[in-house]
């Protein structure tokens, strides 16, 4: 079973890693402060990164630029979300704006 952590992407209590993501300092970091949940948000933004910018992974100067990255994504000023967030596709919680995207409204 996962140990649980204190996210600081998530601002909740949750289970954690099942063990370090990767070897050195930031990694067992990750590993003591974010959810497994708070975790997978990484790829995805991970990826947009990659593509965006024509990214090689396998280039250490790459490497460098997105444990940078990753760090701020995780414990920068900003990292935490929003109260209220929902994942794009998840399904709005009750009482939600819905997300958009709807039909249009016939006038």
């Amino acid at each position: 079973m996962a140990h649980l952590v204190q996210c600081v992407k998530l601002g909740r209590e949750l289970p954690g890693l099942e063990k370090p993501p990767f070897p050195g300092a930031l990694g067992q970091r990750i590993f003591e402060q974010v959810s497994a949940e708070g975790y997978e948000l990484w790829q995805p933004h991970m990826t947009i990164m990659i593509n965006h910018y024509g990214l090689n992974p396998a280039d250490p100067e790459t490497r460098r630029i997105l444990r940078r990255e990753m760090e701020e994504f995780f414990f920068g000023e900003d990292a935490r979300l929003p109260e209220g967030w929902v994942a794009p596709g998840a399904a709005p919680s009750k009482g939600g704006d819905g997300g958009g995207g709807g039909a249009a409204r016939k006038k």
